[in-house]
């Protein structure tokens, strides 16, 4: 392999609570007024703006929301795929000192109008695509729907839901020299309510200052600069998308914005456009890209250096493969990168450690200290007041229980190492206790995840008759491989514990998904066991603890 392309210089710095390094309204207008010219801007229909020329559509947009009677502090829903009218909502709401509401493509149902409900934002913007879903769920407090993406062709909708107001897409259009004064906004001020992918629950909808989006940014993706150009695949109403674009707002640089990770497109775009980094490579989008076959050009691209997760000796390989440098940490959307690792790290399995201005520990039930080598809830506190949310929007008892004792609780298990080395374990709501033991899900996951045949896998606990889980894993083959549930048994038996090989096995095309690539437990468990699942038990296999003598 080729030597790897120089990497960025150390990319954290601490963020401090001052209006000009981390609000929205001022970062724009800094870089619009000293580097007018310099692109800041491209999306996936082609248009490309510069510095200036998104202010000034920032700014038209602000004047057409103001003359809709938005004002600082009022919550505007925007239920849009990662485009220009998307990336102009955000923008002209902060711009306001409103707050941005971003509403997940996939929500319908209960959950929408769960999101919907708990914003309390009277004026909505939606995709026409979308625009049939709002007939099925109660609107609450939504006085004025804004259908935005209608094709050319179509007629726009006679009436709105349940007699609500229907604005034009024109009625976005404002007058950038119409604009009205604009309020203070400060760094403690709400930028954001981002929803939880709801992977182990409902949704909650959680408050994002300035101070801790701007943070999360710089402390997840602070090694790019001013000639840095990042692509945007993560979707915005999800704290990967929002940051990665505030991190390019803070250090000054440009970023393509798609709709969307494609993996066949990903080497185009990221050389098509000059790509120097991406928005972070997860899980599975670095599967993708590991398992297209190698080829003598796979070196000649920009990547410099790449956030991703997890690091594993596949990691290193891909990295020589493509000649690039990584970062990798620890993130949730309540918090900002608390734990971050060293460039190019081979603690492979590491988030890195408590990054400067973070202080880390874990803890049991009782939030008292595990030892080191043991395994305990990660808990949080930051030296700066507002780097961390304050809380879940409309739910005290949920911002209570995180914040229980004075420090903020992640609900993931570590373990920490020696040398201060932290180690994601699971999700405590993801853990399995089957015959007295602690299982994780992860654990399993990855034993599964060895076999030959298998290409995803996620385990969940199911409960028996004795009122325990019993482990159950469901499971997709790689294209043109077939899996056998006893076959894979059998490969489990002489991996792990006997308490851990899974007594269910269900067989899927594919696991279902989150917009952020996640696989979507809550669904899983729900259906639990089915008809198709395979019974390793009901198989005649059943395992017991080895005696010893």
């Amino acid at each position: 392999m080729g030597q790897a392309k120089q990497p960025h210089p150390p990319w954290f710095e601490g963020i401090p609570p001052v209006r000009e390094r981390c609000v929205l309204g001022p970062l724009l207008d800094h870089w619009a007024n000293t580097t007018p010219d310099r692109t800041f801007a491209i999306f996936q229909d082609g248009v490309k703006w510069t510095w200036a020329q998104a202010q000034r559509e920032v700014r038209a947009s602000s004047q057409a929301l103001q003359a809709l009677g938005v004002k600082k502090g009022d919550t505007v829903l925007a239920w849009l795929p990662n485009t220009r009218p998307m990336f102009l909502a955000w923008f002209a709401c902060n711009y306001l000192g409103a707050v941005f509401v971003p509403i997940n493509t996939s929500y319908r149902g209960n959950l929408l109008a769960h999101v919907v409900a708990n914003s309390g934002a009277r004026l909505m913007l939606c995709h026409a695509g979308l625009f049939d879903r709002l007939f099925d769920i109660d609107l609450a407090q939504v006085e004025a729907i804004a259908v935005i993406g209608l094709p050319a062709s179509s007629q726009p909708p006679s009436e709105g839901p349940s007699g609500r107001r229907l604005l034009p897409e024109s009625a976005l259009a404002g007058n950038a020299d119409a604009l009205g004064p604009i309020p203070d906004v400060e760094a403690w001020d709400t930028h954001g309510i981002i929803y939880t992918s709801g992977t182990t629950g409902p949704s909650k909808g959680v408050l994002t200052s300035y101070l801790q989006v701007c943070t999360t940014g710089v402390a997840c993706y602070g090694y790019i600069g001013p000639d840095d150009r990042m692509l945007i695949n993560l979707p915005m109403f999800h704290v990967g998308g929002t940051t990665s674009i505030y991190a390019v707002l803070a250090r000054g640089a440009s970023f393509v914005l798609v709709d969307g990770f494609d993996s066949r497109n990903f080497w185009n775009q990221i050389k098509g456009q000059g790509c120097t980094t991406t928005a972070g490579l997860i899980g599975v989008m670095a599967e993708f890209l590991a398992k297209a076959e190698p080829a003598p050009g796979d070196q000649d691209n920009p990547l410099s250096t790449i956030t991703l997760a997890p690091v594993t000796p596949q990691t290193v390989q891909l990295a020589e493969r493509y000649a690039f440098h990584y970062v990798t940490g620890f993130n949730m959307t309540e918090v900002s990168v608390p734990l971050v690792a060293e460039l190019d790290t081979r603690v492979f399995g590491s988030c890195g450690r408590p990054r400067d201005g973070v202080q880390a520990r874990l803890v049991d039930a009782n939030d008292i200290e595990v030892p080191d080598g043991e395994t305990g809830e990660l808990v949080l506190r930051t030296d700066v007041p507002w780097a961390i949310t304050t809380g879940y929007n409309g739910m005290p008892e949920a911002t209570a229980r995180a914040w229980r004792n004075g420090w903020f609780h992640t609900g993931d298990v570590f373990r920490k190492d020696a040398a201060g080395n932290y180690f994601f374990v699971d999700r405590a709501k993801d853990a399995i206790r089957r015959r007295g033991e602690n299982i994780s899900s992860l654990e399993v996951e990855r034993e599964v995840m060895a076999h030959a045949a298998v290409l995803e896998a996620a385990a969940i606990p199911v409960p028996n008759a004795a009122g325990e889980d019993e482990v159950m894993v469901i499971v997709a083959p790689k294209p043109q491989a077939a899996i056998d549930p006893e076959d894979l048994v059998k490969f489990l038996i002489p991996r792990m514990a006997h308490f851990m090989v899974p007594r269910y096995v269900r067989v899927l095309p594919s696991l279902p998904k989150t917009p952020t690539n996640k696989v979507q437990k809550l669904d899983l468990r729900k259906e639990g066991v089915t008809a198709d699942t395979w019974d390793r038990e009901a198989a005649g296999i059943v395992l017991k603890r080895q005696k010893l003598t």
